[in-house]
C-alpha cells in the first residue's frame, strides 16, 4: 500500500485533554453541561441551529466533545467501488458489500476482490434506491443463507422489500433467491427506502423503512395500517415475529414493532443492553438517535427538531414534544446525515469499547458517540479530512471498517 493511502493518528494531544478533563474519563462532562471547573473541549458542532427549538432535556444535542487519545491507523484498502452501500464482515473477518447496481463482492480483510456475487431479483436503482443493506443469517456457518433489502419495482411505483438466498461463493451467485416481505404500499418514490437490516438473539430480524419522502407517505409514519415509516420485527420466513405489539389487532400490520419515523438508514443491537438503537434523518435538522422499544411512537411528522428543506415551519404549530410519542435520545441541527452505523464490540481500544460510530453522508465525517446510561456524554469528529460521504461502518475483530458514496473502503485499526 502506498503511503498516500495511510494515515497515521497519533495523541499528539493527549497531555493536553487529560490535563484538562480532571477526573472525566475521556474528556466528557455531565448532562447539564456543568464543568465543575474544568476546561472541556466544546461541542463539536459550531454552525447556527436551522431552528431555535429548545432540547427537551439537557444533553439532548450539541453535547461536548471528546478526543481519541489511543493511537489509531486509517487504512483506505480499496477504491473505485461501484455505489457501496453497506459492509457487514463474514465470520473469517472478510468483507460482504452490496452495490446499488444490484449485485454483491465479497472482499478480503485487506480490501482485495475475492468475488462478484450476482443472480438477485432487479432493483430500481434510481435515486435513493438499489441494493441496500445484507444481513447474514444467525445459522451462516452451515445453511450460507443471507438477507438483503432493496427497492422492488411494484405496478407503477416502488417499494422497499426483503430477501432470502443461499450465498453461492464458489459459483459467484446467489441461489433460490425469494422475496419474504415488502414494505407496502407501493409509491412512486425514488427516496427514504430505510432499509438496514439486523437479527436479534432469538433469531428474528429488524428491518426499517421510510416514508419515502413524498407527502402521500409522510402521513403513512403514523398509520399503522401501512409499512411507511416503520420498524419492523419479522421472522426467517418474513412473517410476523412472535410477541409483535399489534399482533392480532384490527388493520394494523402485524409486522410492526415501532412506527413514526422518517428515513432510518442506522440500525445496532447495543452489546450490553442487547437494546435496538436506530438512526433516522431529519428533513433540515433534526437527524436523530433513538432506543426503539416495542409498540412505540417516535413522532414523525408530529413532532421533530427540523424544519422543511425550503424553510417553513413542520406542523401548525410546529411542536418539539407530545404525550405518547418518544423523544430522541440525541439531535443534530444542522443534520449529520446518518447511514449506517455500529457499536465498538470490542475493547481493542479501550476507550472505544461500545461508543456508537454513525456514518455521516453530507457532514462527511464518521461521529463517534460516547454512550453512558444510554445517553450520549460526548462526541467526535473523524476523518473528518477525507472528504467523503461515509455510507456504513461495521465492526469486526477489533477493527471499523467503512464504505463511502465515493466507492472508498476505509480500515480503522489500534496502531
Amino acid at each position: 500500500m502506498s503511503s498516500k493511502n495511510c494515515l497515521y493518528v497519533l495523541p499528539l494531544t493527549a497531555t493536553i485533554i487529560l490535563a484538562s478533563c480532571g477526573n472525566h474519563k475521556n474528556g466528557v462532562t455531565n448532562n447539564n453541561g456543568d464543568n465543575t471547573g474544568d476546561s472541556l473541549p466544546p461541542p463539536v458542532e459550531t454552525k447556527k441551529p436551522n431552528a431555535d427549538y429548545k432540547p427537551a432535556f439537557a444533553g439532548q444535542t450539541r453535547i461536548n466533545g471528546v478526543k481519541t487519545t489511543t493511537p489509531y491507523q486509517v487504512d483506505k484498502i480499496a477504491d473505485n467501488l461501484e455505489s457501496p452501500w453497506a459492509v457487514i464482515p463474514l465470520p473469517d473477518n472478510r468483507l460482504l458489500i452490496t452495490h446499488k447496481k444490484g449485485y454483491m463482492q465479497i472482499h478480503d480483510a485487506n480490501g482485495g476482490l475475492v468475488k462478484k456475487i450476482i443472480g438477485f431479483p432487479s432493483v430500481e436503482s434510481g435515486g435513493q434506491g438499489g441494493m441496500l443493506d445484507v444481513a447474514l443469517d444467525p445459522d451462516f456457518n452451515t445453511n450460507k443463507i443471507i438477507y438483503w433489502s432493496f427497492s422492488e419495482k411494484q405496478g407503477d411505483g416502488n417499494l422497499m422489500s426483503v430477501a432470502k438466498g443461499t450465498l453461492n461463493e464458489a459459483a459467484g451467485k446467489v441461489d433460490n433467491p425469494q422475496v419474504i416481505f415488502r414494505a407496502t404500499p407501493n409509491l412512486k418514490s425514488s427516496l427514504h427506502f430505510g432499509s438496514r437490516l439486523i437479527f436479534d438473539k432469538d433469531g428474528h430480524l429488524f428491518v426499517s423503512t421510510g416514508e419515502r419522502s413524498i407527502l402521500a407517505g409522510r402521513v403513512q409514519a403514523q398509520q399503522l395500517n401501512s409499512g411507511l415509516g416503520k420498524i419492523f420485527k419479522i421472522t426467517k420466513e418474513g412473517q410476523p415475529a412472535p410477541g409483535n405489539p399489534f399482533i392480532g389487532q384490527t388493520d394494523k400490520m402485524p409486522e410492526i414493532y415501532a412506527y413514526g419515523v422518517r428515513n432510518p438508514q442506522g440500525l445496532d443491537i447495543h452489546p450490553v443492553t442487547g437494546e435496538l438503537w436506530e438512526n433516522e434523518f431529519g428533513p433540515r435538522g433534526g437527524d436523530e438517535i433513538n432506543i426503539i422499544k416495542a409498540g412505540k411512537n417516535y413522532g414523525w411528522p408530529t413532532i421533530t427538531y427540523g424544519i422543511e428543506y425550503g424553510g417553513e415551519a413542520i406542523g401548525a404549530p410546529p411542536i418539539q414534544q407530545k404525550d405518547g410519542m418518544e423523544q430522541p435520545i440525541y439531535y443534530w441541527d444542522p443534520v449529520l446525515s446518518p447511514s449506517g452505523m455500529s457499536f465498538y464490540k470490542g475493547n481493542v481500544i479501550p476507550e472505544w469499547e461500545n461508543n456508537l460510530f454513525i456514518g455521516g453522508l453530507s457532514s462527511q465525517h464518521i461521529a463517534r458517540l460516547v454512550i453512558k446510561d444510554n445517553k450520549v456524554v460526548g462526541e467526535e469528529r473523524l476523518l473528518a479530512d477525507e472528504g467523503e460521504r461515509f455510507r456504513d461502518v461495521a465492526y469486526a475483530d477489533g477493527k471499523l471498517y467503512a464504505v463511502t458514496d465515493g466507492g472508498k473502503l476505509y480500515r480503522i485499526s489500534k496502531k
